[in-house]
């Protein structure tokens, strides 16, 4: 059995968990405390829109003494779910929640959850494989198959075998194989090891379904998407006149997934006029800019 005092927490902290947001990941925060407190490890399996990046690591602060540190695949993600839960909070990004991204820091010797990119936190595991200060990691959307999440994953799993039996994991992601993980997480990195009964407890949290109408438009008769030089001007234009019909055919914003920075921008253009905010999204603009569109 595993033994593990209760961590020190905020204020703001405390209140949030006490009274959180009325999201489906709530019905699984008990049984993810119970598993850091026996196991230290645990795997949380739940489809988007449950909560789990905004209210998992709340819960594991309250289990663990130090920092929490939280995984986002991106420094767009990384931003936006610090800014979610210290508004949560009623505290500025900083205070008991901060972020840590490439060229971007923003927090605290108060920092108690910190939410930083892969990248970003396999550089600290090289530089400082104790992660000296830090009482847990919790993994978020490890579906991300990238070199970077993988390696992270493995030198923690050793981390943690080697040098830091006190290091909490927690792996959460909507798509995970969460057997296959767990399994990893409680042989201690070893695929061909032993079956471990105190391997990865599966914390699986299911999801709100919400009605999707599908409506098909196709590109018009003799229009082709692509050609030599790549995606079509025409294609552009039919991209951006879905958009203006769905913006005067439904209620609500328009998410538009394309799949390049210059598609994104070609699109943008095409939009100038519309009755609607229109605003690009993608990696290679500013912090403030990708702020802003969220």
């Amino acid at each position: 059995m595993r033994v593990r005092h209760t961590a020190r927490v905020s204020d703001s902290l405390r209140n949030l968990l006490a009274a959180p947001p009325d999201l489906p990941v709530t019905a699984g925060l008990a049984p993810l405390v119970e598993a850091l407190h026996t196991r230290g490890v645990a795997v949380v399996h739940a489809p988007p829109g449950t909560g789990k990046t905004t209210l998992v690591p709340p819960a594991v602060a309250e289990v663990v003494a130090g920092r929490v540190v939280v995984t986002q695949p991106s420094r767009i993600a990384a931003r936006a779910a610090a800014r979610r839960l210290a508004h949560l909070l009623g505290e500025p990004v900083g205070e008991t929640v901060g972020y840590s991204v490439r060229g971007d820091r923003r927090s605290s010797r108060r920092t108690r959850v910190e939410i930083v990119t892969t990248g970003l936190l396999l550089r600290r595991i090289q530089h400082d494989p104790e992660l000296v200060g830090v009482g847990a990691v919790v993994l978020d959307e490890v579906h991300e198959r990238h070199l970077d999440a993988d390696l992270t994953l493995a030198l923690l799993i050793d981390v943690r075998a080697n040098l830091r039996e006190d290091l909490s994991l927690v792996a959460m992601s909507a798509t995970i194989e969460a057997e296959r993980t767990a399994a990893l997480l409680g042989r201690g990195g070893d695929p061909d090891g032993p079956d471990d009964l105190w391997g990865a407890p599966v914390i699986r949290v299911p999801g709100a379904l919400h009605p999707v109408q599908a409506v098909w438009c196709p590109l018009p008769a003799g229009v082709r998407r692509t050609d030599d030089r790549g995606i079509t001007p025409a294609f552009h234009d039919h991209v951006a006149a879905t958009v203006r019909r769905a913006l005067v055919g439904h209620e609500g914003d328009v998410l538009v997934f394309v799949p390049g920075v210059a598609e994104v921008e070609a699109t943008v253009r095409r939009l100038a006029g519309v009755d609607a905010s229109v605003h690009a999204l993608h990696g290679r603009l500013s912090g403030a800019e990708q702020d802003r569109a969220l």
